[in-house]
C-alpha cells in the first residue's frame, strides 16, 4: 500500500497538480434586495472564493423591483425571484420573475413575469422535479403554485391555496415560507399570522395541492413561525419563530405528513427582550443549526442532539444591523449574513467540529441585502 501511495504521489507531482485539502472554487453568489426607498435597483452578483472566503463584486445583474427572495433551478440555468409588491397589474398582488443565467458574466436575462395572486410574496421554492414553483404571499396570506416550462419560463399560477384559523377566530393569515419534503409528497408552509405550520398534499404530476388531513400544527401563542429547515436525516424540522424568538424542533412523519413538537429553545440571551428572528439553516453534516436575530444582530449557533434537541453553542455578532437572511455555502465551510439596514455582507468561517463562527475578512458593501443565493 505504501508503494502504491508513493507511486501515486510521484504521478501527482509529475503532473504538476499538488494535492489540496479542499477543492478551491469561485462560486457565483446572487443577492436579492429591497428597492423601495433604498439605493438598490435589483439583483447583485459576487464571485465567492471558497478557499479564502473573499467576495468580489460583479455588480448589478438584473433590474427588478424588490427581489426579496431568490432560488435557482438544479442545473443552474435559471434563477427565480419574488417581487415583494403590494400591487401588480392593478390588483392586490405581487409578482414572480424568471431569469436565464449567463454563467460567464453572471448577468440575468428576464424570461417572463407572473402575478402571484397574493400581495407581498416573500419566499419561493422549486419542487424536487423542478417542474413547479411554489410562492408564499405574506400579506396575501396564501400560497401559489406555478408550472415551469423546460425553457425556464413560468406559466400562470395553476393553484392558489390558503390556511384557516384553527378556532375560527379572526386571525389574519400571513404566509411566510414554502418548502417540499424530500419525497416530494408534501408542501409545508409556515404561516406567521395563523401561528401554524400548514401541510398540503402535493401531486407532482398535476401540481394540485390539498390540505393534509393531519391536525393543524399550532405553536404557542405569540410564536409567529417564519422559516423552517429539514434535518438531512428527514427525521426533524426546525422552525424559527419570529415573534417568540425561539426555535421549535418537530418530529416529521414522512408517511403521513405529520409534525409533532418535541422541544423549543430561545435564540437570544434571556435579558434581551426586543427584536425578532429571521432565517434558519441546518449544516449539511446535520450537526449544527443556525438562526438569525434581528435587533440582537447575531447568529445563534446550536448543536443537534440525537433526539433533535438543540443545545446553544454561541451567539455570534453579524457586525451589522438586521441580519434578515444568511446562507451556508455548498461546502459547509462558510456562512454569509446579509445585514439589511447597514447595507453589508458579513462572511464567517465555520468550525467543522463545533459549528462556531469566526469572522473572515472585511465587511462587503451592497445595498439593502435581504436574500443570499449560492449557485452550485
Amino acid at each position: 500500500m505504501r508503494l502504491i501511495a508513493s507511486v501515486l504521489g510521484l504521478l501527482v507531482i509529475a503532473s504538476g497538480v499538488a494535492p489540496a485539502p479542499h477543492a478551491r472554487a469561485q462560486r457565483l453568489v446572487y443577492i436579492g434586495t429591497y428597492t423601495e426607498k433604498t439605493a438598490s435597483k435589483g439583483i447583485y452578483a459576487f464571485r465567492f472564493d471558497d478557499g479564502t472566503g473573499a467576495l468580489t463584486a460583479v455588480g448589478l445583474v438584473a433590474e427588478t423591483p424588490s427581489p426579496s427572495f431568490l432560488t435557482a433551478s438544479a442545473n443552474g440555468r435559471f434563477v427565480y425571484a419574488v417581487n415583494e409588491l403590494q400591487t401588480f397589474g392593478g390588483e392586490p398582488s405581487g409578482s414572480v420573475t424568471a431569469f436565464a443565467v449567463a454563467p460567464a458574466s453572471a448577468k440575468l436575462t428576464e424570461l417572463n413575469v407572473q402575478s402571484t395572486k397574493g400581495a407581498a410574496p416573500c419566499h419561493l421554492v422549486l419542487d424536487k422535479s423542478g417542474r413547479f414553483l411554489a410562492v408564499a404571499n405574506y400579506s396575501g396570506g396564501n400560497y401559489s403554485l406555478f408550472p415551469v416550462g423546460s425553457d425556464g419560463r413560468l406559466q400562470a399560477a395553476a393553484t392558489v391555496v390558503a390556511g384557516k384559523p384553527a378556532d375560527g377566530a379572526g386571525a389574519k393569515a400571513l404566509g411566510h415560507m414554502v418548502g417540499f419534503d424530500a419525497q416530494n409528497k408534501y408542501l409545508i408552509t409556515a404561516d406567521k399570522g395563523l401561528n401554524q405550520m400548514l401541510v398540503f398534499r402535493f401531486d407532482s404530476k398535476s401540481g394540485q395541492l390539498t390540505l393534509n388531513d393531519t391536525p393543524p400544527v399550532m405553536l404557542p401563542p405569540g410564536s409567529g413561525p417564519r422559516h423552517y429547515a429539514f434535518h438531512p436525516s428527514g427525521r426533524w424540522v426546525f422552525t424559527i419563530n419570529e415573534q417568540g424568538a425561539t426555535i421549535t424542533t418537530f418530529a416529521w412523519d414522512a408517511k403521513t405528513g405529520g409534525l409533532t413538537a418535541r422541544s423549543s429553545v430561545p435564540t437570544r440571551p434571556a435579558e434581551v427582550k426586543t427584536g425578532s428572528t429571521a432565517e434558519i439553516h441546518v449544516h449539511k453534516s446535520g450537526r449544527f443549526v443556525y438562526g438569525s436575530n434581528r435587533g440582537h444582530d447575531s447568529i445563534a449557533v446550536f448543536s443537534v442532539g440525537s433526539d433533535g434537541a438543540l443545545t446553544l453553542v454561541e451567539y455570534e455578532p453579524t457586525r451589522g444591523l438586521t441580519p434578515r437572511n444568511f446562507s451556508l455555502d455548498p461546502s459547509g465551510r462558510w456562512l454569509i449574513a446579509a445585514n439589511q439596514r447597514s447595507d453589508t455582507l458579513a462572511v464567517f468561517s465555520i468550525d467543522q467540529k463545533t459549528g462556531a463562527l469566526t469572522p473572515a475578512g472585511e465587511l462587503t458593501s451592497t445595498p439593502s441585502p435581504v436574500s443570499i443565493l449560492f449557485m452550485e
